[in-house]
């Protein structure tokens, strides 16, 4: 949000109102839907790599996150994510989060959420078909993207200011979760 202010701020936009509707959503889909005139979308995504990867100080997972996804089997779970890979990868790292098999991130699709394609991709990579799937979600973009792809949702709470309006179950965080492995690869998840 730090970079993305900054951002708004220096192209005279109301940040209290640009910043809600961004996240979960990449930013070369989220720099065009703004449709400023002279803006170059392309252009200003790549410059904002930089500075979203030089912002990292103070980046701390989501509570239980790092041991809920440590007790997984590797080849259960995947992240999809809306930033490109490269910064998907620097933003794990610093946050401890462990790095999956499968990882799906802006790059790999040509429409980013809302849009379902990033979690039918993540299944089929997975071997599984999205309505075995239960996406973990923080971003409205993403519970739509989720929603649209068929995929059974909980949505995590812990990184908004507001609750979110939602059917779907939430939970704080992780650390009220945990998952059990089932003899035919599935998993089941219940109560820490």
């Amino acid at each position: 949000e730090r970079v993305w202010s900054d951002w708004a701020r220096r192209h005279g936009l109301d940040v209290a109102a640009f910043l809600p509707p961004i996240h979960g959503v990449r930013a070369i889909e989220t720099l065009t839907n703004l449709a400023l005139p002279g803006l170059d979308p392309a252009h200003d995504a790549d410059l904002l790599l930089p500075a979203e990867a030089a912002g990292l100080d103070g980046l701390v997972p989501i509570a239980g996150a790092v041991a809920f996804l440590k007790a997984l089997p590797g080849e259960s779970w995947a992240i999809v994510t809306s930033a490109p890979r490269s910064l998907a990868l620097e933003r794990m790292e610093a946050a401890g989060i462990p790095a999956p098999a499968v990882i799906v991130a802006a790059e790999d699709v040509s429409r980013g959420k809302p849009a379902p394609d990033c979690f039918l991709l993540a299944a089929r990579l997975l071997g599984r078909r999205i309505e075995d799937c239960l996406v973990f979600e923080d971003a409205p973009a993403g519970i739509e993207a989720a929603e649209a792809a068929g995929a059974s949702i909980v949505v995590v709470t812990a990184t908004h200011r507001h609750r979110l309006a939602t059917e779907h179950p939430s939970v704080l965080g992780y650390e009220v979760l945990a998952a059990q492995s089932l003899m035919d690869g599935g998993l089941r998840l219940g109560p820490a």
